[in-house]
């Protein structure tokens, strides 16, 4: 008796369980099937530029002891210039706060404007999956005045912030590991910054005798500085083509006339 009670017990189970699961792939199909016959593309929002202009003067009168100034670009994109003391507080609050939700830095770089006292602009783009919607952080700094490492903010700005230090020379504090990325440990100077040659300072071969790559000073040919990239091979000798000199006549003759 109990031995049967059990078995039906267990079949009721098993039935309602099928039951549940046949109904809940009826439901994941329709939902497919709709989301694929829906062939409108997505668009931005006519007053998408409206909308940004309002979120950075939220955003502005939330943090104004950081936020110097607002602007919506012409391709509607929302930057906010700070003071390079608001790193932190700013990034902060975009990634924290329910209306804004900017979790995923997609991008860190820098720009150098040596007319400027200071010089390096450095750039953050961040991204919010959860409103689809991006937005672009830009402070300033010079060759000797540290800016605060996000690291602790985003990871992703730890390969991006190395960089920076390495092709700029702008220097991150209380970054983990701030070493260079790109370059060779011994290279001199930062190869994106303006005044840079583009020649560089140094060049490295391998050396025979002593078994290692040796770095030197660069020693370039004339004929490779006056490089013309219309023409790109006219300039060394071995590479131009003999031109046909005009005949000349010996003296005491005179031409033929027809």
């Amino acid at each position: 008796m109990a031995a049967s009670l059990v078995r039906f017990v267990r079949g009721g189970l098993g039935r309602s369980f099928n039951v549940a699961r046949t109904s809940c792939l009826v439901q994941q199909q329709k939902k497919l099937q709709s989301s694929t016959s829906d062939t409108r593309p997505t668009v931005r929002p006519h007053d998408a530029a409206n909308q940004l202009a309002a979120f950075g003067e939220y955003v502005s009168q939330m943090l104004p002891k950081y936020v110097q100034q607002v602007q919506v670009t012409c391709y509607q994109e929302l930057e906010v210039m700070i003071h390079p003391d608001g790193v932190i507080p700013v990034l902060t609050f975009l990634r924290d706060h329910t209306n804004a939700q900017f979790k995923s830095m997609t991008d860190l770089t820098a720009v150098d404007v040596p007319t400027r006292e200071n010089r390096f602009e450095i750039v953050y783009n961040l991204l919010s999956l959860r409103y689809n919607s991006r937005i672009r952080i830009k402070t300033y700094t010079d060759e000797l005045t540290p800016v605060d490492s996000v690291v602790s903010i985003h990871n992703a700005a730890n390969w991006f912030e190395r960089e920076v230090w390495d092709m700029f020379g702008v220097f991150f504090a209380n970054h983990p590991d701030l070493r260079r990325i790109l370059t060779d440990y011994g290279f001199e100077g930062h190869p994106f910054r303006k005044d840079f040659p583009l020649s560089g300072y140094v060049e490295v071969r391998y050396d025979d005798e002593v078994k290692r790559v040796v770095a030197e000073p660069v020693e370039l040919s004339q004929e490779f500085r006056k490089f013309d990239l219309n023409t790109p091979w006219e300039v060394f000798p071995a590479h131009r083509e003999p031109k046909d000199a005009a005949p000349k006549l010996e003296a005491g003759e005179a031409p033929e006339k027809k």
